[in-house]
């Protein structure tokens, strides 16, 4: 079967993915099968989506009751799973509006139409972002990506994108006070950058900055968010309060769905057709995702924190590794004697799953795994770097 499903696979598939030789087949939260029945354990939680495993049990019977009770309708009538997320997503951010698209890259491009919009008052058009960042695949979304290769061949890139290097006060302040600005959109944590954090007096600068030059303070969570870093959201551990934040990934726990959130100075700049999508916020999606976030309590964030205490205990100063960098369940190791790719090769081979980010190992574990299954992973990861 797995010969057919690859075969398949790569005859009518558009061939854009990398992708490993495995054909998976089923699975139950952290343990994943292939189509020859061979095992794997799973630090991957499907670049970070699948936060309680897959085919988590609660996740199944929230979908499955939705599924029965209204699959879909349009964005042009009013529907429960939908209304109950944004007022949820509110509370727990201090956000004042929502939009919902399908994905990181369309949460994103909501903040990029919302900075645009919020500049035509004073004539600023000019949004910064970081270099070694990650926004998504879309057209503006690569020109906010700070990452050359990512802009070898699409262009002509839209325009108006300005990076500076992260944590160069300098820069900041320097872009921040232009007067041509109308909004910086950021990662707590560059993810697809090589898993490194920002500095907190860095973003806290930012905040300042922002507030005294009237420009939009945006954070894109898509891959911090949702419980993965050790909170809610990784920019409630910087003291920090942004005008818009954007997610998806583990949003909606293993279904499609993407949320641009909007504080109180900006949550009234887009208006009746301004923006939309067919599918954004679908109730099944929804229902997903309000399973995920009404789960994600306290104990939820300390299991991560104890999880990431463990991860460190294990790798640090282990034989091969070079360096360890990240938050929470998002975690970058540095190999010392292999290429990240190699590693994560190997590790398939010996059943284990994990990610790369450049030159680093990267892993993002379901946020609930068993210490069981983590033990097992991370002697796998070992034995390999």
């Amino acid at each position: 079967m797995q010969n057919t499903t690859k075969h398949n696979d790569q005859t009518y598939v558009a061939g854009t993915y990398g992708r490993f030789d495995v054909a998976l087949d089923k699975a139950s939260g952290a343990s994943y099968q292939d189509e020859d029945g061979k095992a794997y354990i799973d630090l991957g939680s499907g670049i970070g989506v699948t936060l309680f495993g897959a085919c988590d049990p609660d996740w199944v019977a929230a979908v499955t009751t939705q599924m029965n009770t209204l699959g879909h309708t349009s964005n042009l009538y009013f529907t429960a799973p939908q209304a109950k997320l944004a007022q949820l997503l509110c509370a727990r951010t201090g956000m004042k509006k929502v939009f919902f698209g399908n994905s990181g890259a369309e949460a994103n491009e909501c903040a990029l139409k919302v900075a645009r919009k919020f500049g035509e008052k004073n004539g600023r058009s000019t949004i910064v972002t970081l270099w070694n960042s990650f926004h998504g695949r879309t057209i503006a979304t690569l020109a906010a990506t700070g990452q050359d290769k990512f802009h070898e061949h699409f262009g002509p890139f839209p325009e108006g994108f300005c990076h500076i290097h992260a944590n160069n006060e300098a820069e900041l302040v320097e872009a921040l006070t232009s007067g041509k600005v109308c909004a910086i959109l950021m990662e707590m944590v560059q993810g697809e950058g090589g898993v490194i954090p920002l500095n907190k007096e860095y973003v806290q600068l930012a905040e300042k900055l922002c507030r005294e030059n009237d420009v939009l303070l945006m954070v894109d969570e898509v891959q911090t968010g949702n419980g993965r870093t050790g909170s809610l959201y990784a920019f409630q551990q910087y003291g920090i309060t942004p005008d818009v934040v954007t997610t998806s990934k583990g949003l909606g726990g293993g279904l499609p769905i993407g949320a641009c959130m909007l504080g109180e100075k900006c949550q009234d700049v887009l208006g009746k057709g301004d923006h939309g999508s067919t599918f954004g916020g679908n109730p099944i999606c929804a229902a997903a995702a309000l399973n995920v976030i009404s789960r994600l309590n306290d104990d939820v964030f300390a299991g991560v924190r104890e999880r990431e205490a463990f991860i460190r205990k294990e790798l640090e100063g282990a034989p091969g590794v070079a360096g360890v960098t990240g938050m929470g369940l998002m975690i970058g190791i540095l190999p010392e004697r292999k290429t990240s790719a190699q590693v994560a090769a190997d590790c398939l081979t010996d059943g284990l799953m994990v990610l790369t980010a450049h030159e680093k190992v990267r892993l993002l574990p379901p946020l609930n795994i068993s210490y069981e299954e983590l033990k097992a992973g991370l002697n796998i990861l070992k034995k390999n770097l």
